[in-house]
């Protein structure tokens, strides 16, 4: 009864931590934005990645950072990647190819496991993650296991909206609270294999 009680407590204290995370939007001066990949449709945004793209842009505009990295890999019998759809929208809005970086990645850890080592090998550590809000703490807490310092802006226009987002909340809840425990790269190698 003990365990279940301090387990209970422990996940509704990560409910919490996820849910005020999401809340959090700290767009200061930074070396570099990090986008984190959505769905994409034969090489054009879904909504949501489209959300997060647009705050990147906003962000760029506004000299935030100068550099631009575009995460995600393609699922698959897609024709293109989730970075090179975020790459080929920024530049359709003006942004240097020069200006923005691609990794892939299928999973979150993934993702910015590829995105760290880039930048770090470039001197790049302090970063802004754009993605949706309930998103925001486990990437935030992947991206300081693999040494950098982020700082969360999330998605402004996110189409997950409302009552919506409660599934989202939940998983990454639950992502949350057992990755803290048994490791964040071992909570996608989990959830790889099914």
């Amino acid at each position: 009864m003990v365990v279940v009680l301090v387990c209970a407590i422990y996940f509704a204290v990560t409910a919490v931590q996820v849910w005020l995370t999401s809340k959090r939007s700290d767009p200061v001066p930074s070396q570099a934005i990090v986008i984190m990949g959505a769905a994409q449709y034969n090489g054009v945004p879904s909504p949501d990645l489209l959300a997060r793209l647009q705050d990147a842009y906003s962000l760029y505009r506004r000299h935030l950072a100068p550099w631009i990295m575009a995460t995600g890999a393609k699922e698959p019998g897609d024709n293109y990647t989730e970075s090179w759809t975020e790459a080929t929208w920024l530049e359709k809005q003006g942004v240097p190819a020069r200006a923005i970086l691609q990794v892939g990645g299928r999973t979150t850890w993934q993702s910015l496991t590829a995105a760290s080592a880039v930048l770090k090998k470039s001197g790049l550590r302090h970063v802004l993650i754009v993605t949706d809000g309930f998103h925001e703490d486990r990437c935030l807490a992947i991206s300081t296991q693999l040494g950098l310092v982020p700082e969360p802006v999330p998605a402004t226009s996110s189409p997950i909206r409302g009552w919506g987002r409660f599934p989202y909340f939940m998983k990454e809840t639950t992502a949350v609270a057992i990755g803290r425990v048994i490791g964040y790269d071992h909570l996608e190698w989990i959830h790889d294999l099914g």
